[in-house]
């Protein structure tokens, strides 16, 4: 009886390993390079039919984008590393305050992989539970242990708001996400959250960020007296401690998630977890006057937008 349970172990483990593809996976979408003032925005949607029909008098369109170089997540037990991310979004100002949030092709947030400490031993290992420890048993070299984590959009970003990004201790945006995480016993469809049940990241300022300005012409060139205006926000942490994690899916093909939630305790309620996102860099740009070139001030930035591309 103990030899059949180690060979169904054995054919179990060689499952996993011949069906799960592992892949390395970095930056999901290359940005446009742009000149001058226009650099950061490398992948604001200035082609979106939304974008392209704000008028500049009812309706303002406006680029945004932030950057950090590094960070960590905590999900119950586990703290993930935060590889460089980079988020960048239109937004579509409206009358009385209200504005709509649209997001590039590939998704609002493009993140770096990051490796998780300690790899498959540490997130699964160890567990005195016959299928968890013959997989354990089976970790002989770095690249059966290593873990790939990546935090992916989902899906629209909403609820921005420029003046939290000035001040401290006020959601900026609110951010669906999922975490992917890649290994051959995991597979390639080991995710903490989902489309339809997202990670909410409200990330606010830890610290006040240093604010500036800068104008600039259409094609990026820095001046005075330029048709296009800059607001810098600099410097600032960034956190979030207030979302809730949902439990792992598609680990192992679907046979895996119960050990990853029992290691890392999933799913985990609200105060159990947070983000730390480092010296974020945060810009947010826009025509100056949409009104004296209304109603075509949407066409007109995405015209500035591609005469800025190198």
């Amino acid at each position: 009886m103990r030899s059949g349970s180690k060979r169904a172990r054995l054919g179990l483990l060689a499952s996993f390993t011949a069906l799960a593809a592992f892949t390395s996976v970095g930056s999901a979408t290359a940005a446009t390079q742009l000149n001058g003032n226009w650099s950061p925005f490398g992948r604001c949607p200035v082609d979106n039919p939304a974008m392209l029909a704000a008028d500049g008098s009812d309706n303002t369109a406006v680029c945004v984008s932030s950057h950090s170089a590094s960070g960590s997540i905590k999900l119950g037990n586990s703290v993930v590393p935060v590889g460089a991310s980079d988020l960048q979004v239109g937004v579509i100002t409206h009358p009385g305050g209200g504005s709509t949030v649209v997001s590039p092709a590939g998704g609002a947030l493009v993140a770096d992989s990051a490796q998780i400490p300690g790899g498959l031993l540490g997130l699964m290992c160890p567990n005195d539970i016959p299928v968890i420890t013959g997989i354990c048993n089976q970790i002989t070299n770095a690249s059966l242990n290593r873990v790939t984590a990546t935090i992916e959009s989902v899906d629209n970003p909403s609820d921005f708001q420029l003046m939290a990004g000035v001040t401290t201790g006020k959601p900026i945006i609110t951010l669906p996400v999922r975490i992917h995480l890649e290994n051959p016993f995991l597979g390639n469809t080991c995710y903490i959250g989902s489309a339809s049940d997202p990670i909410l990241l409200r990330p606010r300022n830890l610290t006040r960020p240093t604010a500036g300005t800068q104008q600039f012409d259409g094609d990026g060139t820095p001046n005075p007296a330029g048709v296009m205006g800059r607001i810098s926000l600099l410097g600032a942490d960034q956190t979030d401690t207030a979302y809730t994690v949902p439990g792992a899916t598609g680990c192992g093909l679907g046979l895996l998630n119960w050990a990853v939630n029992l290691k890392t305790g999933l799913p985990s309620a609200s105060g159990n977890n947070n983000v730390v996102l480092n010296d974020a860099q945060t810009y947010v740009a826009t025509i100056n006057n949409p009104s004296d070139v209304a109603p075509d001030a949407g066409k007109l930035m995405s015209q500035y937008w591609h005469s800025a591309a190198r």
